[in-house]
Formats: structure tokens, C-alpha cells, sequence
């Protein structure tokens, strides 16, 4: 059995067992949902680039956090390591680098939260966060997703995006 073909088979034999849930389709493609977070977690970091109180910049930190948090753990169970599993070099070291820039990003945002929220530091790191984030958006949108494409049929993007909902569920965020 193939690489392809035995990853292929896990990511049916485990998107079985998952229900999305009414509201979600059943055959929505992971890039589709991936596109639509990361277009979110685009428009609330120019939100918080724009914003001067300090009470909307924590609220806006803590929507990020909320939802890039569960993105990115999600991603990475289901996306990056289907990709890495690949053992094609190109896309092994698009997966690893996506970890390594989800990685930053997280570090980037315990700063930003760290912060007084009308500080130079505060707005230093937010900026910083911005721009890592739009980093790895363009890069993954073109380097991950073109493995993705290459590598699994629409009908396992389907069970994927279905695993990756189901993981987000579970992870909480503190």
C-alpha cells in the first residue's frame, strides 16, 4: 500500500466516525473553512491595529485568541500532519514550517496578552502579530494548499475539514 493510499484510508477510517454538526456540510472542503478563519483572524487583527481604547484592544486580543488558538491546533492535527505524512520533501517542510510559524504566532500573542493594552509594547507586538499571521496565511495558502490539493481527492478534504471542526471543538482556550 501506498503512502497516499494509507493516509488516504486513515482519514476515511477516522472521518467515519465523525457527525458534523446540521449547520456545517457534510462535503465542505477544508479549504473553504480554513479560508473563511483565516479571512476572520485577518479582519480582527486590522480591527486591532485600528482600535485606541483599551478595553476594545483586551476584547479584540481575546477574540483572536479564541479563535486562532483552536485554528491552528486543528490545523496541525489534521492538515500539517496529513501533509508531513506525505513524505514528499517539498511538502514535509511546508507542514514543519507551518508548526514553526503557528508556533511564533502563539508566542507573539502571550506577549500581545501579556501587555498593558495601551502600551508601545502592546501595539509593537500586535503589529508583529499582524504581519506574521498575513505572512503565513499567503504562504500556507499557496504552499500547503497546493499539497493538499495534490495529495488528497475533494471527497478526503471533505472528511478532513469534518475532523478538523470536530478537533476545534475540543480545545480549550484559557
Amino acid at each position: 500500500m501506498t503512502t497516499k493510499a494509507s493516509i488516504r484510508g486513515n482519514t476515511k477510517s477516522v472521518g467515519a466516525g465523525l457527525t458534523p454538526l446540521a449547520e456545517e456540510s457534510p462535503d465542505r472542503d477544508i479549504l473553504e473553512t480554513l479560508k473563511s478563519e483565516h479571512e476572520e483572524v485577518k479582519t480582527l487583527l486590522t480591527r486591532l491595529s485600528d482600535a485606541q481604547p483599551a478595553k476594545e484592544r483586551r476584547e479584540l486580543v481575546q477574540k483572536i485568541k479564541a479563535a486562532l488558538i483552536p485554528h491552528t491546533k486543528a490545523e496541525e492535527k489534521v492538515v500539517y500532519d496529513a501533509v508531513i505524512a506525505t513524505s514528499e520533501e517539498d511538502a514535509e517542510v511546508d507542514g514543519r514550517e507551518g508548526y514553526l510559524e503557528h508556533a511564533w504566532a502563539a508566542k507573539t500573542l502571550q506577549l500581545l496578552e501579556a501587555a498593558e493594552a495601551t502600551s508601545a509594547e502592546h501595539k509593537a507586538a500586535a503589529k508583529v502579530l499582524k504581519d506574521l499571521v498575513q505572512h503565513h496565511i499567503e504562504e500556507e495558502e499557496e504552499n500547503v494548499w497546493r499539497d493538499v490539493r495534490e495529495h488528497f481527492d475533494r471527497a478526503d478534504r471533505a472528511r478532513m475539514n469534518a475532523e478538523f471542526e470536530a478537533a476545534k471543538k475540543k480545545i480549550k482556550v484559557s
